[in-house]
């Protein structure tokens, strides 16, 4: 019994000493407190209207979200996936079914080509030179060279709720579709190690420093986001970056490399429209993320440039087919593929800016000028440009451009009032966008005539007589795109 007295004599001494030092032990800090309700729901507000999060100017506020929008985000994700859809296949098809059969696979491999070559150029240096925010009026800086920094945090610069790496890897399809687009004035003749190398020096000469002068945070022509721009001209989806430089560019390429064997000599029909038919809806469809993913959310201007797309594609795609009908007797299902591609070019800068009214009048531009293009002035000026991409491109994306002027509204765009408003009062947009027309015509030409003539003088542009007879499928590539097939060769 004593000895039970004295053990529990001492657990109870333990226990008030215990109880003694947590007493007079220093007190730890409460924990900061978490964002309030209205804090919460001002965020959530914030997401749904695709604001950054968190007051304007309150370094109190404890709730700023870094992280990304879960809707924004994925929409964007499908955005770059259709982005890359209409490379691959849509654009591959499309060009490849309007070649001689001897030389599908020599285009399918080009786009392939170019895919792989731009994604290693953004990666180390591309996308930096476009998007640093600490940049010049025509270039960016090295701040995200091999994509350094570059992670699952917004980058408030360019979007509020989505990924940087997502916005990164989104505007890589652009890069990648760009370039691409030119090999359909040069199909069937030039050789592939060329075009690997004039791409190269293309991206770095035209696409880098013009994609950053429309788009990038302190951009010579971004006139919606940057108010010390010189030329505050407005391209939502690329009439200037893409269609307008590809095309020009293509122009110039195709002349300095000359005609293909026998062009005009001897019929050089497609020889699969029905792979170009295939090839037209796919650019069709990844053309909703080319066009309402520029709004880079899932927000009310991306839903206003998809119904815009949809609208002046059709329109183009009827019209063309119907000039076609009243001049030949015949709508011809190219006919109907190129107004579509047309519409889709010429509405690309205004997709954003413009309603259903300014839709309408595009696709009709769209659907009548670039067929202009296409069956008069090639003939008349005699350049062998393969597979059009001069008078849907490069006249539909300064058609396009040069409309966005006359037709943006900011009834549908309220972003044309951050630095615009000015300009849109008084009418004179379209003044600022035939500047942007002139500096981007200029740059792609001047550039590509360099080029041009430093590989024609080096490698070597095009194919041989014998490779460019016999096929680039075979004589490029070791393979055939329709084995045994030779009836398709002429």
């Amino acid at each position: 019994m004593k000895s039970d007295f004295k053990k529990w004599s001492f657990f109870l001494l333990l226990g008030f000493l215990l109880f003694g030092a947590a007493l007079y032990a220093e007190t730890p800090a409460p924990a900061p407190a978490g964002p309030t309700v209205d804090q919460r729901v001002a965020d959530l507000e914030a997401y749904m209207n695709n604001v950054a999060p968190g007051a304007a100017g309150d370094v109190k506020w404890t709730s700023k979200v870094a992280v990304a929008g879960p809707g924004h985000n994925g929409w964007m994700m499908v955005c770059a996936a259709l982005v890359l859809f209409m490379t691959l296949p849509g654009l591959a098809l499309f060009y490849g079914g309007l070649t001689r059969a001897k030389n599908i696979l020599s285009v399918m491999a080009q786009c392939l080509g170019i895919a792989g070559l731009v994604a290693i150029l953004w990666w180390a240096v591309g996308y930096s030179l476009i998007f640093a925010e600490d940049g010049g009026p025509f270039f960016g800086t090295m701040k995200y060279a091999f994509l350094k920094g570059v992670d699952s945090v917004p980058n408030s610069s360019y979007a509020a709720w989505v990924s940087h790496n997502v916005f990164s890897m989104y505007q890589l399809m652009f890069a990648i579709i760009t370039p691409a687009l030119i090999i359909g004035a040069i199909a069937e003749r030039m050789k592939f190690s060329a075009i690997l190398v004039f791409v190269t020096l293309w991206m770095f000469a035209v696409y880098f420093p013009l994609a950053h002068m429309v788009w990038g945070a302190t951009g010579f022509m971004n006139g919606v986001w940057n108010a010390t721009a010189t030329i505050k001209a407005i391209d939502f989806a690329g009439g200037t970056v893409v269609h307008m430089s590809s095309g020009w560019s293509a122009l110039v390429l195709c002349i300095i490399l000359g005609k293909r064997i026998g062009f005009g000599a001897r019929a050089m029909d497609p020889h699969n429209l029905t792979l170009t038919m295939v090839g037209t809806g796919m650019l069709w469809v990844g053309w909703y993320g080319f066009n309402a993913g520029s709004a880079v959310a899932a927000d009310g201007v991306s839903s206003n440039a998809f119904m815009t797309t949809t609208l002046a594609t059709a329109v183009g795609s009827f019209v063309w087919a119907m000039l076609e009908y009243i001049l030949k007797r015949k709508p011809t299902v190219l006919g109907f593929c190129s107004g579509a591609v047309a519409g889709l070019v010429v509405i690309t800068p205004a997709c954003g800016f413009v309603n259903a009214n300014g839709a309408m009048i595009i696709g009709l531009l769209a659907g009548s000028i670039p067929f202009f293009a296409v069956y008069k002035l090639k003939g008349w000026l005699g350049y062998d440009d393969a597979l059009d991409t001069f008078g849907v491109h490069a006249v539909g994306g300064t058609l396009g451009a040069l409309m966005t002027g006359f037709l943006a509204t900011n009834t549908v765009n309220a972003n044309l009032d951050l630095n615009l408003k000015d300009i849109m009062a008084h009418g004179t947009l379209w003044i600022e966008q035939v500047k942007a027309i002139g500096i981007t015509l200029i740059l792609s030409v001047v550039a590509t005539v360099v080029i041009a003539y430093l590989i024609k003088f080096t490698i070597g542009l095009r194919a041989s007589e014998e490779v460019e007879l016999v096929g680039l499928d075979i004589s490029e590539h070791g393979e055939e795109g329709y084995r045994g097939f030779q009836l398709f060769n002429d």
